[in-house]
């Protein structure tokens, strides 16, 4: 089985550029997408059913801002379609979508960045308090969880291309990386670390300066899984070469069990 999250800056930009002929070529079985900038309506949902997607949609209410989906082959039987976190200041930003399958569940996440200024990060703060809270309730329920996104954190030193000099900037402030430990020691596996341990890997370039040609990047794009779906990882993928948007997809590779699929 084949997951990619990926954050494409513009759902309808990607289409324009060829997205729909890669989605087809990486034979993916699930599709985690962040940053849709579009509304339902503004998706052209025929196109994505060709291909042989079910698709779900959260758009932010705020018209070309945020907003999540999953696309899942149509061969793999959905048992519950949640929309949002519940939260209403969240889910007005179109950040959480969650797929419950016959024995687990993926969800599709947009953190919030806090690069604009004081105001954002406090709001993010908030979000990384309320989404751990959230993440522990809901695996009363739903216990074999994939979360994939984009976490806007880099974990540690190797997740970013200038350690010491971003060591103030958001994204990579101690208070957020601590809460990537957190999450982790709470029961999750970041499934790229599990396979690759080797630096210069990232997720995320800026537009400026030639960043991407020259790797100077940040690895804020995750696919986290519960523990209880370590036997199952077959492999985890950074697609550094996909070329539609300043983010690249990560792709992880399940293998099928009994207990799972």
């Amino acid at each position: 089985m084949k997951i990619i999250t990926y954050n494409v800056n513009g759902i309808r930009a990607v289409i324009k550029k060829g997205f729909l002929d890669w989605l087809k070529a990486t034979q993916a079985d699930i599709l985690c997408l962040q940053e849709l900038k579009a509304s339902a309506d503004q998706l052209p949902k025929a196109l994505f059913e060709e291909l042989g997607y079910q698709i779900f949609i959260h758009s932010a209410q705020k018209k070309g801002y945020s907003g999540v989906a999953i696309l899942v082959k149509k061969e793999w039987a959905i048992r519950n379609v949640q929309i949002g976190c519940g939260i209403e200041k969240y889910d007005a930003e179109g950040r959480v979508i969650r797929v419950d399958l016959a024995d687990f569940s993926v969800m599709s996440v947009y953190m919030p960045s806090g690069s604009s200024g004081e105001e954002r990060q406090a709001f993010k703060f908030g979000w990384l308090d309320d989404f751990a809270t959230y993440i522990e309730e809901l695996r009363k329920t739903c216990p074999k969880l994939i979360v994939a996104g984009d976490y806007n954190i880099c974990h540690k030193a190797i997740d970013i291309h200038n350690p010491v000099g971003l060591k103030n900037a958001s994204g990579f402030l101690p208070p957020e990386r601590a809460w990537i430990d957190q999450f982790i020691e709470s029961g999750f596996v970041d499934t790229f670390r599990y396979f690759c341990q080797e630096p210069h890997h990232y997720t995320w370039w800026s537009m400026r300066g030639q960043a991407r040609a020259k790797n100077l990047g940040w690895r804020i794009d995750y696919v986290m899984c519960s523990d209880n779906l370590k036997d199952n990882l077959e492999n985890c993928h950074i697609l550094k070469q996909t070329p539609f948007a300043d983010h690249c997809p990560v792709l992880l590779e399940l293998k099928a069990s009994n207990e799972v699929f």
